[in-house]
Parts: C-alpha cells; sequence; structure tokens
C-alpha cells in the first residue's frame, strides 16, 4: 500500500469509494468529485489517498478550520462549503472531513495510520489538533432503547462497542458529546459524536 497526498485526478474515484463505505448516508452529505478535486488544489498536504497499484483503495481527508468548542453543534456540510473546499489556511484546527477505508481493505491498519497521518500534520503545522464529527453506526441497534448521548456516553465508557467511534477512541480521540442532525442519515437518525484529539 502506498500513502500519498491527495490529487485532483483521482476525484472521481474516491468519491465513487465514499459512497460505498456510507451507504446509508444521504450523497448530499459527502464529497462529489468537484469538491475533491477542490480540496485537492488549497490543501494537498493535509489530506491523504490509500493506494493498492493505481487504484485508490482509501482516503483521510480535511481542511483547517476555527472552531469554537463551547459551541460545537454544526452539520457537516457546514464545514465542506462550497468556497475554498471549506478549507481556512488561518484554522488552528484541522477538522477530519472524511475517513474511508473500501470494505475489503479494512482491519489492516489503514484506518491507524491516516489518524497517524493526520496527527503529524498538526505537529508540522503548529495545529491545535484534530476536530470531527464520529458517525456512530452501532447506535442503529440501540436507538429505540437510548438517546445518542447515552450510548456515546457507554461506548467512551467501554460498556457498549462501536466499530467507529470506538477505534477512535483507541486512538486517542475523546467523545465531547454529540451532534444532532450532522448528515442526513436515517440509520442513525441523523446523530454523530463530537471527537477530538489534542495535540501533543
Amino acid at each position: 500500500m502506498l500513502y500519498v497526498n491527495l490529487e485532483p485526478r483521482w476525484a472521481e474515484d474516491l468519491e465513487a469509494l465514499e459512497l460505498r463505505c456510507f451507504p446509508s448516508v444521504n450523497p448530499a452529505d459527502l464529497y462529489n468529485a468537484q469538491e475533491l478535486q477542490e480540496l485537492a488544489e488549497v490543501f494537498p498536504e493535509g489530506n491523504f489517498v490509500v493506494l493498492d497499484g493505481e487504484t485508490p483503495i482509501a482516503m483521510g481527508l480535511g481542511v483547517r478550520v476555527h472552531f469554537d468548542l463551547s459551541d460545537p453543534q454544526h452539520k457537516v456540510k457546514d464545514v465542506i462549503s462550497p468556497f475554498n473546499a471549506g478549507h481556512n489556511p488561518e484554522g488552528e484546527w484541522y477538522y477530519g472531513t472524511d475517513i474511508s477505508v473500501d470494505p475489503r481493505y479494512r482491519r489492516r491498519g489503514i484506518g491507524s495510520r491516516l489518524y497517524d497521518l493526520r496527527k503529524e500534520v498538526c505537529r508540522t503545522l503548529g495545529l491545535r489538533g484534530i476536530i470531527a464529527g464520529g458517525v456512530i453506526p452501532g447506535y442503529a441497534a440501540h436507538k429505540q432503547n437510548m438517546s445518542a448521548a447515552e450510548y456515546v456516553e457507554k461506548v467512551a465508557a467501554g460498556e457498549l462497542y462501536d466499530r467507529t467511534l470506538s477505534f477512535q477512541i483507541e486512538n486517542g480521540f475523546e467523545a465531547r458529546g454529540v451532534l444532532k442532525d450532522y448528515m442526513e442519515d436515517p440509520e442513525v437518525d441523523g446523530w454523530a459524536s463530537l471527537i477530538v484529539w489534542e495535540t501533543r
């Protein structure tokens, strides 16, 4: 596997990859090829693609932003804006907009390596850390019995396992509450967790 910075030529392949990785999410809340091309032009050093030969099989994307942790509620499309791909070159935080790993390539350490590359970007650029809205796919099986906030608390405490949030916590992130209507995903009623990693 080869880890490289994002280039515009992979935009269409990466759009299709994200759709495969998040089949229950409204495509309007995911990147399209044009947005991926713009992202590659404005912040290539902060975005990564994993290649198997010439084929993109994973990606870790993000932008620099200013973020108010005291008022964290937002939607993913508030970040992935049409202007400059949402990237603010003066932003003090790295906002992780997407990590997608082709289902056939999961459990090979690719996601962890992408998180490590993002952390290196933060250290190199002197950023405060990483913020993201983390999907919580496991909540679909529990939403009739508990709120999203309760679910995230139980996952953070190790009482429940979520294949995404538990993985993020293992990679040094803290779950700091929930985001309502983060993206249109009927499986989890639009909920996500707010996750934060502070540079150290």
